[in-house]
């Protein structure tokens, strides 16, 4: 008899965690975090996963007690006799401290790696890690999904003229390249210089953009300051109109007042991490498809590269 399939969410994900399911076409596993009055809590599953291929659903965003309550729950799982524990993880909490880049820091991003196989997961399914190279971390199975599977759909039916994508700072290169290499277009990167986090002391472009509809492109929105000011320059060098897609919303600070008083058409964004109110400039497309799709790839032990070519996508999508 082949394991059933069993996904259940985290108190911090949970409103996407039901559209997955839907889309899966499950209904929701029964969980409870139980709350204590002095702040620890304890997650207790309320049916039998004995011998079930467990997903667990949980984006890793501050505070850590998401992290904590994921790792709970894929120790609940094991201790329940699950047959396999995979830690859906939309977005990769802790992603950016990747590497030791000054003396006497923690690498957060590998610490995560090691608590997740520890605690008993078997897989790892995240999207847009911050550094493709965190894969290298785990020595359990990671299936990295890409937005672009989300995106390019999106940028498509814009139909912009005079289409250019931006990577607002060098790091984000690479994920800007391969885009703008399936629409054949030109893409140019604004180069910033920061004091401290979170502050940018400089910024130059590197291309042409007088008369483009710019385009940029990144994994994380944080406090919007980046996107903000690489927007005004964009404009300022005579860009037509410039608007933003990043996959993860973190909107931290004054997040929401940087991209509302910005140059920017619309920022676009994933519902990765769920926004903490609406803005009229930031839309959000959901992953649940394509995050449905992975988890009954990885069920059905078939290929998840596939789900990286929109075309097969939506294929997939209509046959799911």
């Amino acid at each position: 008899m082949n394991p059933s399939v069993k996904i259940f969410s985290g108190t911090g994900s949970q409103h996407l965690a039901e559209k997955i399911a839907q889309r899966f076409g499950a209904p929701l596993g029964k969980i409870n975090i139980q709350k204590f009055s002095d702040g620890e809590f304890q997650p207790i599953f309320l049916e039998s996963i004995r011998g079930d291929y467990v997903f667990l659903v949980q984006s890793t965003f501050a505070p850590t007690e998401n992290l904590m309550e994921l790792l709970l729950m894929i120790d609940a799982a094991k201790r329940a006799s699950a047959y396999r524990i995979v830690a859906v993880i939309p977005y990769y909490g802790f992603a950016r401290q990747d590497r030791k880049d000054k003396p006497r820091v923690a690498i957060g991003s590998k610490l995560v790696a090691t608590l997740l196989e520890a605690a008993g997961a078997d897989r790892v399914i995240t999207m847009d890690l911050h550094a493709p190279q965190i894969q290298a971390f785990f020595d359990i199975p990671v299936d990295h999904l890409d937005s672009s599977a989300i995106f390019i759909p999106y940028i498509e039916q814009l139909k912009l003229e005079s289409l250019t994508f931006a990577a607002p700072d060098v790091g984000s290169t690479n994920r800007v390249r391969e885009i703008a290499s399936y629409f054949n277009a030109e893409m140019v990167i604004c180069d910033k210089h920061r004091k401290r986090a979170n502050e940018i002391a400089s910024m130059v472009v590197i291309g042409e953009v007088t008369g483009k509809d710019i385009i940029l492109i990144d994994d994380i929105c944080d406090t919007g300051g980046t996107l903000a000011k690489a927007a005004g320059l964009l404009k300022e060098k005579g860009a037509k109109s410039v608007r933003a897609l990043c996959t993860h919303p973190i909107l931290s600070g004054k997040a929401y007042e940087n991209i509302e008083n910005s140059v920017l058409e619309e920022l676009v964004v994933c519902d990765t991490i769920p926004m903490k109110h609406e803005s009229p400039k930031i839309k959000t497309l959901s992953v649940a498809d394509l995050f449905a799709i992975a988890i009954r790839n990885a069920y059905e032990n078939k290929s998840i590269t596939s789900l990286f070519i929109h075309s097969q996508l939506k294929a997939r999508q209509a046959r799911l």
